[in-house]
């Protein structure tokens, strides 16, 4: 066992978010930012941003590692960009006002279509169709959710020709 894997999964923490150097079996040496390390393998995941904009995401097994040397600490803008690799691009939050317009638009094109729309939950923020679908916010037809998968499917086709008409 390796002394990078006798550490502890506190003292593994300490290097995310830090940019390292790994000199690993066979004198392979891997530089990038921690994104984690595993707590079971000391497998260790290190992101690089190429200049295209895209990240290089690397994985170094954790029996391997032979020595981990600290580089720098990384700036408030790179940890920010390395919390939000892996989630959706289109992560959009929205006002309570945004959300409540969009909500009544919705729902005047969907009765204006003559499809049954109402609200409903607590702070009525869901929107009911024909008792069978709900539409969560934002209102998207990813938001749309039923167990009758032909109607899903027609209200989230809906949706969308409804989102084009209105770009």
């Amino acid at each position: 066992m390796t002394e990078w894997q006798r550490k502890t999964p506190l003292e593994w923490l300490t290097y995310v978010n830090k940019e390292i150097e790994v000199l690993a079996a066979e004198k392979q040496k891997f530089k990038g930012w921690v994104l984690t390390v595993d707590p079971v393998s000391a497998n260790i995941l290190l992101a690089n941003p190429l200049e295209n904009g895209k990240v290089s995401v690397s994985g170094i097994l954790g029996h391997a590692v032979q020595e981990v040397k600290i580089l720098s600490e990384a700036s408030d803008a790179m940890k920010e960009k390395l919390a939000h690799l892996f989630m959706p691009g289109e992560s959009q939050t929205y006002s309570q006002e945004e959300l409540e317009d969009k909500k009544s638009s919705l729902k005047n094109w969907l009765e204006k279509n003559h499809i049954p729309v109402r609200e409903q939950g607590e702070s009525q923020t869901t929107l009911c169709v024909a008792g069978v679908l709900t539409i969560d916010p934002p209102y998207g037809p990813e938001d749309c959710n039923s167990s009758n998968e032909i109607i899903l499917s027609r209200v989230q086709g809906l949706i969308q020709s409804y989102l084009g008409l209105q770009q």
